[in-house]
């Protein structure tokens, strides 16, 4: 899951490097680290579920 989640952030900031995609908060080229720091927070708070239903 957090491989799937982390390609699909990667390829949006991809393309908001290439060409802005416009949404609120991502007008900009510059606006890709927006992308990479929610694909993390996301990725952390699987990880720390992850334990919590298989323990």
């Amino acid at each position: 899951m957090t491989k799937v989640v982390m390609l699909v952030l990667a390829a949006m900031a991809a393309i908001q490097i290439i060409k802005p995609l416009g949404w609120p908060g991502l007008e900009r080229r510059q606006d890709a680290w927006k992308l990479a720091v929610g694909g993390l927070l996301i990725v952390v708070a699987l990880l720390a579920l992850k334990p919590a239903f298989f323990s």
